[in-house]
């Protein structure tokens, strides 16, 4: 007997049968950030028709920061909970999900979460983020067939590109062959595989255009050279200055003592220079035995002399006065800059001045990340952060980078980091207020500095671009929430590359019987700006990478294509059946 229409589509995007009746897949997410609200948006718009997929949110009772976390997204289904433990994951539906995803930023915390949803569900999919690599392992021994994936491991790489004013480094490999993306004038012709986006109007980026060759931004299959990334590190790190000791000798100084204590001595010292001239001239003698006498006399005082003249005697007196004031003025100096030194080389903010380095705001995860790629590149990094005790800090002092404990937002803080001289400056901490101050006053003390601003809020990040001319700002959760949802819909995505504010995915999508493209041609699978069609794959036959636009797409075929979200949407309606609809009753003859 053949198999059912219904079945095969079912069979061919694996969902799981229900038990409550509603056969649609369910999904159960738990995260209360914009990288929740991103994986939501890209579940909800997965299924082959609007509304085929279920999303149930798990989300603490109050919301711990302003930034969206998907409990407000249309159709999602919202569960309040503070602890991710078998009772809320029951009350969530775990027991009939198809997957679990478990997006917090608590390492530990998510392995639990884990760990407590096997035993409501054994055979779930499951897809956690972890930073800790070592975790990470261990979570993927427990549970073989899950996902472990880091944010920011997949977003650093397009920071890092960004602040050397490269492309992001990315780089797959596809059926046999090694595909990264580079600008046309990188590569030679015969490399090129396609074109990706015109970027040459910054204000105007056009992803996917009709005309390949007008593109700028290609996907070229590898030859040995290095990436556009390597490449400009290499020449930064050959063209920067090294440090120099005597400009930090010079900062130290600048630092000794504070502002206060200085004044007072300068004072002291100016007027008992007045004195000793007025001595000088009382006692009728040379400059050189009235700077004798000076110092003499107001550091250890002289043997009392009545046959002295009168002004001679005042101006002793007067001096050793001013002596008993100098030398406790001189303690506190001296004490006062001990402490001031320890505490500024403590806080990073004896630096000497630089110039081609890149500036990194927040040691995060995204900026532990980002500082450790660029010194493996050789450039050479200053980091900042509020808190002594960040998460990168650590990692910093292994590996010999600068640490300037302050906030960024400040401008004396910025310029302990010489930002004005930088190449670049990268701001990637969790407080979107905080990063657009450090950028602005950051442009205010260079005009052309390059910045590279994280902003959780896509639209916040498109008016920032707009409104004060900063031309990289990227979402982290944007970039990474493609990879999270295919994961959890077991979708194969091979890579993502960001283009600008695009995210294109690059992936590969089976044919099924009965759908809408099987026995259309490969023409009818690419459109300009939203899909492009990479390989054509028989069933049982190596990839074909010269594609003819004639040949007919039979099921069974798997298409390589890099697309837009929205794009791959629409290309998976095409190519999955739709559920047939329930046969209208017929109304009894009256």
């Amino acid at each position: 007997m053949a198999e059912p229409l219904r079945d095969r589509a079912r069979r061919a995007t694996g969902w799981r049968l229900r038990s409550n009746g509603d056969e649609r897949p369910h999904f159960v997410v738990c995260g209360s950030d914009p990288l929740a609200y991103w994986v939501v948006r890209a579940l909800l718009g997965a299924g082959p028709t609007a509304g085929q997929v279920r999303v149930t949110l798990v989300v603490p009772e109050r919301r711990r920061s302003d930034g969206p976390d998907g409990r407000d997204v249309p159709g999602v289904r919202v569960i309040r909970a503070d602890r991710l433990d078998e009772a809320a994951f029951r009350r969530a539906g775990l027991a009939d999900a198809d997957g679990l995803a478990l997006l917090h930023q608590d390492d530990v915390g998510n392995m639990h979460a884990a760990l407590c949803a096997q035993e409501v569900e054994p055979r779930l999919r499951l897809v956690a983020r972890m930073f800790n690599t070592n975790l990470a392992d261990g979570l993927r021994q427990l549970f073989p067939g899950s996902a472990v994936l880091s944010d920011a491991s997949m977003a650093a790489p397009a920071f890092v590109a960004a602040a050397l004013g490269e492309l992001a480094p990315t780089h797959f490999r596809h059926a046999g062959r090694t595909l990264y993306v580079a600008r046309r004038a990188d590569v030679r012709p015969q490399d090129v595989v396609c074109g990706l986006a015109v970027t040459t109007d910054p204000e105007l980026v056009r992803v996917l255009p009709a005309d390949e060759a007008t593109a700028d931004v290609v996907l070229a299959e590898a030859t040995g050279r290095p990436p556009g990334t390597e490449l400009a590190a290499r020449r930064l790190v050959r063209a920067r200055r090294r440090r120099q000791p005597v400009e930090v000798l010079l900062r130290a100084i600048r630092s000794f003592a504070t502002r206060k204590i200085g004044i007072a001595v300068l004072v002291l010292l100016g007027v008992i220079a007045v004195l000793g001239w007025l001595n000088a001239r009382a006692a009728a003698v040379t400059w050189g035995e009235a700077l004798y006498l000076t110092l003499v006399t107001t550091l250890s005082g002289q043997d009392p002399d009545v046959n002295k003249p009168v002004a001679a005697q005042v101006m002793q007196v007067v001096l050793n006065l001013a002596g008993l004031a100098l030398i406790p003025l001189i303690t506190a100096a001296v004490v006062d800059g001990i402490v001031n030194a320890r505490l500024a080389l403590h806080t990073g903010r004896i630096q000497p001045d630089r110039s081609g380095h890149v500036v990194v705001v927040g040691l995060g995860n995204i900026g532990t990340r980002v500082m450790a790629q660029l010194h493996d590149f050789g450039v050479e990094v200053v980091a900042i952060d509020k808190n002594p005790d960040a998460r990168g800090t650590a990692l910093a002092h292994r590996l010999g980078v600068p640490v300037i404990v302050g906030d960024a937002g400040l401008e004396e803080t910025l310029r302990s980091a010489s930002v004005d001289t930088s190449q670049a400056l990268v701001v990637v901490s969790t407080d979107d207020g905080a990063n657009l101050r450090a950028a602005l006053i950051a442009r205010s003390l260079d005009p052309d500095l390059r910045v590279v601003l994280r902003l959780f809020d896509g639209d916040f990040a498109e008016r920032i671009q707009q409104a004060f001319g900063i031309g990289i700002s990227r979402s982290v959760s944007y970039l990474a929430a493609p990879s999270f949802a295919a994961a959890l819909l077991d979708r194969a995505v091979i890579a993502t590359i960001p283009v600008d504010r695009h995210a294109l995915l690059v992936t590969e999508v089976p044919v099924v019987a009965g759908s809408p493209l099987d026995g259309r041609p490969l023409g009818a699978v690419a459109r300009p700006g939203e899909v492009r069609l990479l390989a054509h794959t028989r069933a049982g036959q190596k990839g074909d990478w010269s594609v003819d636009p004639r040949v007919v797409v039979q099921a069974g075929d798997r298409l390589t294509v890099v697309a837009r979200r929205a794009g791959l949407t629409a290309l998976l309606r095409e190519t999955t059946p739709l559920p047939p609809t329930a046969p209208v009753p017929r109304q009894p003859d009256e």
